[in-house]
């Protein structure tokens, strides 16, 4: 948790975040929940319910905060779309909780908020088609699963193919890495794979999952890219959103470090890397 604290003083204290670009999102209600998760499901963990085994396998204790923090956080994503449909590009500072499955949660992820946030921009007309762009060194598996056979949500995964979750959903593209693959050999399948996929879908939005745990020192990564590696994949990845006029909404998804400024940091260079970018 302290990392979301982190990042917020880092941005503001280096001049990237301030009262004139940040905004607070409110806590969703459940009906914008239910867009991406079974109610009784949401009933369960709402009123502290959930089963022994459902429990484990969301790998966070439950208490009020867990609940105020986890129905928040998707409204975070939805308010950073809509800026950046509005804007050409709007930065979350958290998210990214894309192990949530439509009726459990996994992986310290409750609640999928970019499956919500698919679905509720769709449905309120905002756009047709939207691309889900997921960095993390784990695969998406559960906004995978959630938005299977809806081509005009589509998920593509950029992973360490031998990683969590062991049992992988399929997304509209995967692309699984080989363990310890380095920079040059990472940043040419990110950036030609979102290339590719800019040209022929032609979205209306991209939502991208900055994961930075495909850092090479990220104790649940597998993968060696760099920290110039990783500030290069986020320049490269909203180079091309700018290029090819598609707005873009960032979340930063997984990072797991025991150095917390430090891992603070590398969640921060997307939000640096748009803020260079569009200051231009």
């Amino acid at each position: 948790m302290e990392k979301f604290r982190l990042l917020h003083e880092r941005l503001r204290d280096s001049g990237v975040a301030g009262a004139a670009n940040l905004h607070r999102p409110g806590r969703a209600r459940p009906a914008l929940l239910s867009l991406a998760h079974c109610p009784e499901y949401l009933d369960r963990f709402l009123g502290n319910r959930l089963g022994e085994r459902e429990a484990k396998r969301m790998g966070l204790p439950w208490s009020e905060d867990l609940v105020r923090r986890t129905c928040i956080a998707p409204m975070g994503t939805l308010l950073t779309a809509q800026l950046a449909l509005k804007h050409g590009i709007a930065c979350h500072l958290a998210g990214g909780t894309h192990h949530a499955h439509y009726d459990f949660g996994s992986g310290f992820c409750i609640l999928n908020d970019l499956a919500i946030t698919a679905r509720a921009l769709r449905a309120g007309g905002l756009v047709k088609r939207v691309l889900i762009f997921d960095c993390d060194v784990h695969q998406g598996d559960g906004t995978a699963a959630i938005l299977a056979g809806d081509p005009e949500l589509f998920t593509c995964s950029i992973h360490c193919e031998k990683n969590f979750p062991t049992r992988k959903s399929r997304s509209d593209l995967d692309v699984g890495l080989p363990v310890g693959l380095e920079d040059d050999g990472y940043l040419a399948v990110v950036e030609e794979t979102l290339s590719d996929l800019l040209r022929q879908l032609q979205p209306d939005l991209v939502l991208y999952d900055a994961g930075v745990d495909v850092y090479a020192g990220d104790p649940l990564g597998r993968l060696a890219v760099s920290l110039t590696g990783l500030a290069e994949r986020e320049r490269r990845v909203l180079t091309l959103c700018r290029e090819h006029g598609v707005p873009v909404a960032t979340v930063i998804g997984g990072g797991y470090d025991d150095d917390r400024p430090a891992l603070a940091r590398r969640h921060a260079l997307v939000v640096e890397a748009a803020h260079q970018l569009w200051r231009q």
